[in-house]
């Protein structure tokens, strides 16, 4: 009873003490806001994605050129999709994850044209996918208004996108010879008078297109068009830019470093390897010079007598 009494003095003494001295830290609480995983606005667009490159000019039908810097979302499963037209394609996932995905699923680069119709966009360079970057193909469909309809991924790191606008529902909407200046028209027609003349052949007259499709700018060339996988495959030990070569070179050099320590440390004595001729690997030995014969008995050692 009087241990008790004597503690509840003590607490009431303490409290009565006043003010905590003026050296004491006083604690604040900060409430941040958070996104729960889901992309944070609070953030700006270019911190959460770098583009590898800037969007191809705007090029194509001009009443197309209305859609460029507005974007159209769909939200299909747990990804919200996002097409900006004549800019990009992302894809951010919406789940509660603290590592929640958000990528770049291609940049506009090009379209794709056949029977002199543009039949879609492509968007490539996009984020990298194992030793590939992702791309997409954005087929353009009539609807009543303008929205992302549709999202799939045919192939890995390949996605498909169809968007509804009226801007497409006329016949010859999406017409190639219409929108090219009439240089290049003259130039077309010739080279259909030369394929109805048989002066040049059916090879000859799809090559002469599109490089005709190439100097109105809707095709890039060759040497414009990026490879989209390295040569080996996924397990190739190619890298996608320089940056990441030089990153993997310096943490194997740092891995080599931490080895080397460890056997430092406890005696274990290391050599490089000696390098071997390629008569060794193939498994024949290297010619070397014969020493005086030596005969039976003889310990080896020859001298002046």
């Amino acid at each position: 009873m009087a241990a008790g009494l004597a503690r509840l003095l003590l607490l009431l003494g303490l409290s009565a003490g006043g003010p905590a001295p003026a050296g004491a830290a006083k604690m604040k609480v900060v409430e941040e806001p958070n996104a729960f995983g889901v992309n944070n606005p609070f953030l700006p667009q270019a911190s959460r994605l770098q583009a590898k490159r800037d969007p191809s000019p705007v090029s194509g039908p001009v009443h197309l050129f209305r859609l460029s810097g507005k974007c159209f979302s769909l939200v299909e499963s747990t990804y919200k999709y996002e097409f900006c037209p004549f800019h990009n394609v992302t894809q951010h996932e919406q789940t509660f994850r603290w590592n929640a995905y958000s990528g770049i699923l291609g940049i506009w680069h090009e379209w794709e044209i056949a029977n002199n119709t543009f039949t879609g966009m492509w968007m490539r360079d996009g984020d990298a996918c194992r030793s590939r970057s992702r791309q997409s193909k954005v087929e353009l469909a009539c609807g009543k208004s303008n929205r992302l309809a549709h999202v799939s991924e045919p192939s890995t790191c390949v996605y498909a996108l169809t968007f509804e606008t009226p801007l497409v529902c006329h016949p010859h909407a999406l017409l190639v010879y219409p929108t090219l200046p009439e240089a290049l028209q003259r130039q077309w027609d010739q080279v259909e008078q030369d394929l109805a003349d048989e002066l040049i052949t059916p090879q000859g007259h799809e090559k002469l297109l599109r490089t005709l499709f190439e100097d109105a700018g809707y095709l890039k060339t060759p040497e414009e068009n990026e490879p989209t996988q390295l040569e080996g495959g996924p397990d190739s030990l190619g890298f996608e830019t320089l940056e990441n070569c030089r990153k993997a070179h310096k943490e194997l050099s740092k891995e080599i470093k931490r080895l080397k320590g460890l056997l430092t440390q406890h005696g274990i004595p290391y050599t490089r390897p000696t390098e071997t001729s390629n008569l060794e690997h193939l498994g024949h030995e290297t010619p070397r010079a014969k020493s005086p014969e030596q005969l039976r008995g003889d310990p080896g050692l020859r001298g002046s007598l």
